[in-house]
């Protein structure tokens, strides 16, 4: 159990919801002397980075309200599914794990229950919990984090399912990171791009920019925390500032952001090859704290399939752009999405795919097999190939790509990198890790006291997914 303490420098000034934060306060004030028990807090959470980001924020406001943190449920006096909505394994996993919550709610009828995050912004799924979870006691959307004091402090009072909906962006809403010395910072939220088989436009909204002010203050900050890498977050972020009054582009707020003091390294995910520009590749090129690591989603190779998931782009347009990188950045790794058996998708086009695969030679592929969203134009998009000749074609790509990224690897062997340490290893607790400028995971020999430098590491040993070093 972890008692969720950290120092209050961390967060900004929070003034919204400021009764019911205090009302929380008095609440839990109240039952620790009558009981000596602090209260405590599980938030689970699925998906992707930009609900991690979104639970770091949930787990500052109920810190703000006096919780504490814990990992088992059944320890835990409010539990709360951040959830995902892109795939549907997802959500019946999160249907799965929220049934088995009725049992702990007849053994601690005291314990809250929350749902939030993409899912609860779909209509289907509250008809599902209303109707089949009413051990529920309370969800709310994807933009209402700011209000998680009320809501809880309402839900305490009357325990009846209740849903809760927003559409604005709130600043300074204080964030529990746990992954120092890099800190991910949403730019923009929603998605305006409408690819046939993306649930996000509908459950996070249209695209909304964060003001540059609002987040050049909190890098500022970050760095002030000793925080030595940024990952700026959005489904989309190079789409950055098109609908704000204040004119500036995603390239202009990344140059901005380099002369932080501070801050040693800057990623970002993720770009929409068709807002790729020439001004983009020529900032990332000029300035040594952006990485050279590019994330570049293709999720497919035949122009007849990306016209489908309505992309925006072509095959040929898509290699120029790689080549055209490429020649500007010659070192730049390049990792990319890739969806197979998108309805219509025949094994002709997955060929193109293949092609794709072979010719630019990603880092790192991260490879789906599509699955149907409701709400969605490709819901009822008519499928051409069996589940078996899917499968199939997956094992394919994922073959190809092993004995890339392998080869990628083998190069650094002998070469040595600098390496941002970030931890303890997840594949070998008695080493630690850290990523090299192009992304590269490094395990290595060393200590916690390590964490936060940058060092240089010789690789010793190559493995598919990652890289064996020592310090120099």
């Amino acid at each position: 159990m972890n008692s969720g303490f950290f120092k209050s420098k961390d967060f900004l000034e929070f003034k919204v919801c400021k009764k019911h934060i205090e009302n929380m306060l008095k609440i839990n004030k109240r039952r620790f002397l009558l009981d000596g028990k602090k209260p405590f807090a599980c938030v689970k959470t699925y998906g992707c980075q930009q609900n991690h980001n979104d639970s770091g924020k949930i787990l500052g406001v109920l810190y703000k309200m006096g919780y504490g943190f814990c990992n088992d449920m059944c320890e835990a006096d409010i539990i709360i599914f951040n959830t995902c909505a892109v795939r549907e394994n997802a959500e019946n996993k999160i249907y799965g794990n929220a049934g088995a919550l009725k049992q702990l709610k007849k053994k601690k009828p005291g314990v809250l229950l929350g749902i939030c995050g993409c899912m609860t912004e779909q209509k289907h799924v509250l008809e599902i919990i209303e109707k089949k979870y009413k051990h529920i006691d309370f969800v709310f959307g994807t933009n209402l984090i700011h209000n998680l004091p009320e809501i809880i402090e309402r839900s305490l009072k009357s325990r009846t399912f209740k849903v809760y909906k927003s559409s604005e962006i709130i600043e300074n809403i204080p964030q529990k990171r746990s992954s120092f010395p890099v800190a991910s910072v949403m730019i923009v939220q929603g998605c305006d791009n409408f690819c046939t088989y993306c649930i996000v436009p509908y459950v996070r909204g249209r695209e909304i920019s964060r003001e540059p002010g609002a987040i050049i203050f909190e890098i500022k900050e970050l760095a002030k925390n000793g925080y030595k890498e940024i990952i700026l977050l959005g489904q989309n972020v190079n789409s950055y500032g098109k609908n704000l009054g204040t004119k500036i582009t995603f390239s202009e707020l990344l140059e901005n952001i380099c002369k932080i003091d501070g801050i040693e390294r800057i990623r970002f995910i993720s770009p929409h090859p068709k807002d790729v520009s020439d001004e983009l590749i020529k900032v990332i090129s000029d300035n040594g704290k952006i990485c050279k690591q590019l994330h570049l989603p293709v999720q497919a190779g035949s122009n007849e399939i990306l016209k489908r998931m309505n992309r925006k782009y072509t095959k040929e347009q898509y290699l120029s752009l790689v080549l055209k990188i490429r020649e500007k950045i010659p070192n730049i790794a390049i990792t990319t999405d890739v969806i197979v058996g998108f309805p219509g998708e025949t094994n002709e086009d997955f060929d193109h795919t293949l092609d794709v695969i072979q010719k630019v030679r990603f880092d790192m592929i991260f490879s789906f097999l599509y699955s149907k969203r409701r709400g969605t134009p490709a819901f009822d998009m008519v499928d051409f190939l069996t589940s078996q000749e899917k499968q199939k074609n997956f094992n394919k790509l994922i073959e190809i790509q092993n004995k890339i990224s392998r080869q990628k690897n083998d190069a650094f062997l002998g070469k040595i990198v600098e390496v941002l340490v970030e931890g303890t290893s997840k594949s070998n607790m008695a080493m630690m890790f850290g990523r090299t400028d192009g992304g590269k995971i490094v395990n290595f020999g060393g200590g916690k006291e390590l964490i936060g430098k940058i060092l240089n590491i010789k690789v010793i040993e190559t493995k598919t997914w990652y890289l064996i070093g020592k310090v120099c």
